[in-house]
């Protein structure tokens, strides 16, 4: 540019306007379009990153073997923080403020089709297009909006059922079977079953997983038509609702976030819960767990056709940011995060899922993780939460009165029908 600038210089009237536009136009590298996603597709240098906390030094030690083998493409992590409300809005804030040094962003699973709906989300198309044929499909679901990959998928989740061995051998394959077997929580004078079922996004989660399990949906493949209000989903919402009807699950289990359930569990309060991989090496290294060795884990109870339940995916994504001038750089560093020793170091260092299928048939691995082959039948079995552009809304829509349902202030058919209605209008944008 200095050059350019030089030269306009000697340069006059009309045709030294013309001259400079031209080459203002060349040193852009964005193609001359105005259309962010067709800008700086080639665009090699500098990138940061940006995550929530790290907690487990995962990201650290990641980017410092990146920037050793790339010095002029050094990463800088930009670390946000541990709440997903904050790093949310954080990104909001940035990509509304077009700012070029958000480069490579996480993403929550369930932000990506908002954000991509946004425009704020470079298309992983053409050269920059990744290949996604050894991942799990259900995570490139989570990183797909309209057909098209807006994001690549980083790490994975998903909910397993922990159990007591000591007092069931053998773990229910269906819900009916778990409730069945509630008999024994009861003369042993503990809790059933718990999940996460106070009014945060754990119980959209938890709901989701009750509805898709009996065969319903919540919204349709455009991403704003209710499909809630069916006799399916009626069905799941149900089977949650007549639980803390008749006790299957305990009364204090409405204010349970994951931490009350895991505590609830290490300290022999119930028989089953509905938890994350991550509670697994918490039960059994925590002193105060007096479940160390009498607990197992399984597959989500299913509907009574042989087939497990259908766990709603966690996770996160990396997407590039529409704005950002190094897109190639950009493209190069998710590659890098999705290779098999990034993903083995995410499951190591820091009891990620990864994404890539074959790790979980690693016998290192399975070695140390002694969950991973049940994980990985709970993540090809798992369904993502609503893919909407609306998400906050529909989550609200969904917490609300789900957890009316719960509390018995609403009955199941009037919740799912103001669900429905809730989710309409976030849709419309009324």
């Amino acid at each position: 540019m200095r050059r350019a600038r030089k030269t306009t210089l000697r340069l006059s009237g009309l045709a030294g306007i013309a001259v400079l536009g031209m080459v203002l136009a060349g040193c852009s590298g964005g193609g001359g379009s105005g259309d962010p996603k067709s800008q700086n597709l080639d665009g090699k240098g500098p990138i940061t990153y940006v995550q929530g906390k790290d907690n487990s030094n995962v990201v650290r030690p990641l980017i410092a073997k990146w920037n050793k083998a790339h010095p002029d493409e050094k990463v800088t992590f930009k670390e946000q923080s541990d709440q997903a409300d904050q790093q949310h809005d954080d990104l909001v804030q940035n990509f509304q403020a077009k700012n070029a040094n958000y480069d490579v962003v996480d993403v929550d699973v369930v932000w990506t089709a908002e954000f991509a709906a946004k425009g704020w989300l470079q298309p992983l198309t053409g050269s920059l297009k990744i290949d996604t044929s050894k991942l799990f499909k259900p995570t490139v679901a989570t990183a797909t909006y309209n057909g098209t990959l807006y994001a690549a998928p980083q790490t994975s989740d998903g909910g397993l059922l922990y159990y007591r061995t000591d007092l069931v051998k053998t773990p229910p394959t269906s819900w009916d079977e778990m409730m069945k077997d509630c008999d024994i929580a009861k003369q042993a004078g503990i809790g059933c079953y718990a999940g996460q079922f106070a009014q945060y996004e754990g119980l959209t989660v938890n709901t989701a997983e009750a509805i898709n399990t009996a065969g319903g949906t919540i919204v349709g493949k455009d991403g704003k038509s209710p499909t809630v209000d069916s006799a399916d989903a009626k069905k799941g919402l149900q089977r949650l609702v007549d639980g803390f009807k008749n006790g299957d699950i305990p009364a204090d289990a409405i204010t349970y976030q994951e931490e009350q359930g895991r505590q609830a569990f290490e300290a022999g309060k119930l028989l089953f819960l509905r938890n994350w991989p991550y509670v697994y090496s918490l039960a059994k290294t925590d002193g105060s767990s007096v479940v160390k060795d009498k607990f197992a884990v399984a597959p989500l109870p299913g509907n009574g056709n042989g087939k497990p339940g259908a766990s709603s995916l966690g996770g996160h994504n990396a997407a590039i940011s529409v704005y950002s001038k190094h897109k190639q750089t950009a493209h190069d560093f998710i590659e890098f995060l999705q290779s098999e020793q990034t993903q083995k170091f995410f499951m190591t260092q820091g009891s990620l899922a990864p994404v890539l299928a074959s790790l979980y048939d690693d016998s290192e691995l399975n070695s140390k993780f002694g969950y991973l082959s049940t994980l990985k039948k709970s993540i090809e079995s798992a369904v993502p939460r609503p893919v909407t552009p609306f998400y906050p809304a529909v989550t609200k829509a969904i917490q609300d009165n789900a957890y009316a349902a719960l509390k018995g202030n609403k009955s199941v058919d009037t919740a799912l029908k103001d669900m429905s209605d809730a989710i309409k209008a976030a849709g419309s944008g009324s």
